[in-house]
């Protein structure tokens, strides 16, 4: 245990911010999470919606597409990926995209994504496509762009705060040897100012902020205003605050006790829940349109989901049906990842009639 934990640079007796324990647990280089293990698929430690069901690749593609077409089908058109995970769904969108040639012609495809590792497995999946990886927006010009991310905010570090004896205090973990205790530090007068500034967090008495995540909004926020287009966000979230830690521990696709944070270091995904109040909040304050927050399941419903299942369940044998409609509940049940999953969609435009939300 303890030459593990020295690994990640967490000393005995001296105390670690919540968010810089996750960075650590997350991504440092070669040992951490994302850095040294595929975590995706029956195989890994969590499924996403790109890994359960082609269909839901598919009406992202749909939706890529019609954007395009309500953004005035610009010659050129600049299409994001933010945290690809294993290149599936980037995949199908290839592949969707050849079936509608004057799109495919404008479209230039990046794939933002900071894990060399999993670089590795997206380009041995994605060899032979003309899509090209990116560390940064810089370069990135021409026509409007469009940033997608599904489970991409989740996985970026928060920070938590709480209040005692009337004071805003930031939350931290201490090393006694064994394991983690929570602890109290100081929080920088930066980050009071932040959090006083968004209403939906002023009557909180647990606060989580994605202090980085928001930090990676901004960049792409910036390239928005510079170019136009938005960026779509689907996530594991919620609406209502819920004045609590959200931090979850996952492994093997089932949630571990966060008791034994330092136990499955490296070796878990450590992810929270996407306050979508906040990040509703934080684009109108960047000046951004915002379509109202929605389900995954009113989203993928209103984007014909449903219809395109029954048109491929004619060419489908009796398993492949099963195995359709399976998946396909998975996506929308509510109890599963059709409520739980939120969608939001900020953006630059004259246009106001994007798909998906109405």
């Amino acid at each position: 245990m303890k030459k593990s934990v020295e690994k990640f640079n967490i000393i005995k007796n001296r105390k670690i911010k919540v968010d810089d324990f996750i960075n650590r647990a997350l991504y440092k280089p070669k040992i951490g999470y994302y850095t040294n293990k595929m975590p995706f698929g029956k195989k890994g430690d969590f499924v996403t919606s790109p890994t359960i069901s082609n269909l839901f690749s598919e009406i992202i593609a749909i939706w890529i597409i019609s954007t395009w077409e309500t953004l005035g089908k610009p010659k050129i058109f600049n299409l994001v990926e933010l945290g690809p995970g294993d290149g599936s769904l980037s995949e199908v969108l290839v592949k969707t995209f050849k079936n509608f040639p004057t799109f495919n012609n404008s479209v230039k495809f990046f794939l933002y994504e900071k894990s060399e590792f999993l670089k590795r497995i997206q380009k041995k999946k994605l060899n032979g496509t003309n899509l090209k990886w990116i560390n940064d927006y810089k370069n990135i010009k021409g026509g409007p762009i469009i940033f997608f991310g599904n489970e991409f905010f989740d996985a970026i570090p928060i920070k938590q705060f709480f209040i005692k004896d009337k004071k805003l205090l930031e939350k931290c973990y201490i090393f006694n040897g064994k394991f983690l205790e929570e602890t109290q530090c100081k929080p920088k007068l930066s980050d009071l100012n932040n959090l006083k500034s968004f209403k939906i967090l002023k009557k909180l008495k647990f606060i989580e902020y994605p202090k980085q995540g928001l930090g990676e909004l901004s960049k792409i926020v910036k390239k928005i205003k510079s170019l136009s287009g938005g960026v779509l966000l689907i996530d594991y979230g919620y609406m209502e605050a819920l004045n609590e830690s959200t931090i979850q521990i996952v492994m093997k696709n089932r949630q571990i006790h966060k008791k034994n944070l330092l136990k499955y270091i490296g070796n878990a995904d450590i992810t929270s829940l996407v306050n979508f109040s906040l990040l509703n909040e934080f684009f109108s304050k960047k000046k951004l349109n915002v379509k109202r927050v929605v389900t995954q399941k009113f989203f993928l419903e209103r984007m014909g989901i449903i219809e395109r299942a029954k048109i491929l369940e004619k060419k489908m044998n009796e398993k492949q049906k099963k195995y359709m409609i399976t998946t396909l509940s998975r996506l929308l049940n509510k109890s599963s990842m059709g409520e739980l999953f939120k969608v939001i969609f900020a953006y630059k435009s004259n246009n106001k009639k994007f798909f998906g939300f109405e």
